[in-house]
């Protein structure tokens, strides 16, 4: 098994599916069935997901609210998801399942405690981790790559939608355009790929942190990439390599 432990990272916007917001039962269940997949694999998993299926950042500036105010309800909106997950993951099999949060909502879910967090995985938990950090002016990018480092995770798995990785140009637009097997974190920080946040990839590239990008629509992508399959794009150190 190329990994044992990962951290994959979902946007809100996975749980919508074809909606513009809020929930959709086949998309749900998709991510829950290969969350499970790969858990029965043997791999350790720990989730972060987004909020913007629920709350995106432009609506505050719209309606006027401060940033610091909107962050803080992308982030409650990212405990949602986390619970709505939870229940989807429980219903379709998955035996124990925890959300963790980085605000304190002991009611739903309990405190991120990041060697408790730990312990979970070390159980056989699948782990929901919510809340972003619990500070505001980061996108969930940046509390994925920081969590996977604090929980020990050897890889990254960034899920997108609609694109199998990362391409020299936009291949809608370029047909010509040729996906990345491996990227360096350089290539991606220099030409400001808008793949994650800078500072998410920076924190990568400072702790050797590889970032698996990949099409969560693929079925059974996950499984492929922790069995050591060339499956979308993998960001890590080293020079930049094209599919043939």
């Amino acid at each position: 098994m190329r990994y044992n432990r990962v951290l994959i990272k979902l946007s809100g916007g996975a749980l919508a599916g074809e909606r513009t917001w809020g929930f959709e039962p086949i998309a749900i269940n998709h991510i829950a069935k290969e969350v499970i997949e790969l858990h029965r694999m043997g791999v350790e998993v720990g989730i972060v997901v987004g909020g913007g299926n629920i709350f995106r950042g432009e609506l505050g500036e719209g309606w006027g609210i401060e940033r610091a105010e909107a962050d803080n309800i992308g982030m409650v909106a990212t405990v949602i998801n986390s619970m709505m997950l939870r229940g989807a993951l429980t219903s379709n099999g998955a035996d124990n399942v925890r959300v963790m949060t980085a605000i304190p909502i002991n009611s739903v879910a309990e405190p991120y405690i990041r060697l408790r967090a730990i312990h979970h995985l070390d159980r056989g938990c699948i782990v929901l981790l919510a809340a972003g950090t619990g500070n505001p002016y980061v996108t969930t990018d940046y509390p994925s790559v920081l969590r996977a480092l604090e929980l020990r995770a050897q890889v990254l798995l960034s899920a997108k939608n609609g694109t199998d990785g990362i391409y020299t140009s936009d291949p809608q637009i370029n047909t010509d355009a040729r996906r990345y097997k491996t990227i360096s974190y350089d290539t991606v920080i220099q030409k400001n790929l808008r793949v994650m946040d800078q500072t998410a990839v920076l924190l990568a590239k400072e702790n050797s942190l590889s970032i698996h990008v990949f099409d969560f629509d693929a079925p059974s992508a996950m499984q492929q990439i922790c069995r050591g399959e060339d499956v979308g794009t993998l960001i890590t150190q080293g020079q930049d390599e094209l599919f043939a």
